[in-house]
C-alpha cells in the first residue's frame, strides 16, 4: 500500500515535470551562438566589454574571461545569471530530456527485462524447459510492464551490475 502511495506520488511529480519540460520544446534544438551567448547579446546591444565590466563592477579583462569561460564551458550559473542581468536579459538553465520521460523509463525498463529474462532464460535451458517465442515474447512484455509500475531500486544500475 504504502509502495503504490509513493509509486503514484513518483508518477505524478513525473507528469508535472513533463509538463514543464514541454513547454522548452522549442528552444531544445537552439544551439549556443558562435561567440556565446554573453558576447552574441552585448554586441547586439552595443555594449563594450567596458561598459558591461562597470555594470558588473569589474574589470574590462574579466569580461573577456567571462565571455572565453562561457564558450568553455565553465562559466559558473551565478556568474552567468549576473552577467545576464547587466545585460538586461533573463539566465535559463534547465535540463531537457531528449525524449519524454515515460519513453526513456520504458526503454531502461526493456534493459532490465531483457537481463532479467536472459538469466531465467539460461536457467531453464540448463534445465531443458526454455520458453517458447510466443512466450518469451508475452514473458518480456508483461516484466517490462511490472517494471514500470513498481520502478525497482536497480532500474538505473549499470547494466553489468544487473
Amino acid at each position: 500500500m504504502v509502495n503504490n502511495m509513493k509509486s503514484q506520488q513518483k508518477h505524478l511529480i513525473r507528469e508535472q515535470l513533463q509538463k514543464t519540460v514541454d513547454r522548452f520544446e522549442s528552444i531544445r534544438s537552439v544551439q549556443r551562438p558562435v561567440r556565446g551567448w554573453l558576447r552574441s547579446v552585448r554586441e547586439a546591444l552595443g555594449m563594450s566589454s567596458k561598459q558591461l565590466a562597470g555594470r558588473l563592477s569589474v574589470s574590462g579583462p574579466r569580461i573577456t574571461s567571462l565571455e572565453k569561460s562561457e564558450k568553455s564551458g565553465s562559466a559558473t550559473i551565478r556568474t552567468m545569471r549576473q552577467a545576464a542581468e547587466a545585460l538586461d536579459c533573463v539566465f535559463v538553465y534547465a535540463v531537457i530530456p531528449r525524449e519524454d520521460f515515460t519513453a526513456i523509463i520504458h526503454g531502461q525498463a526493456k534493459t532490465l527485462a531483457r537481463s532479467r529474462i536472459n538469466n531465467v532464460s539460461h536457467s531453464m535451458l540448463l534445465e531443458a524447459q526454455q520458453l517458447s517465442d510466443s512466450d518469451q515474447q508475452k514473458a518480456f512484455a508483461t516484466e517490462v510492464e511490472k517494471i514500470m509500475q513498481t520502478m525497482p531500486k536497480e532500474l538505473w544500475d549499470k547494466p553489468n551490475e544487473l
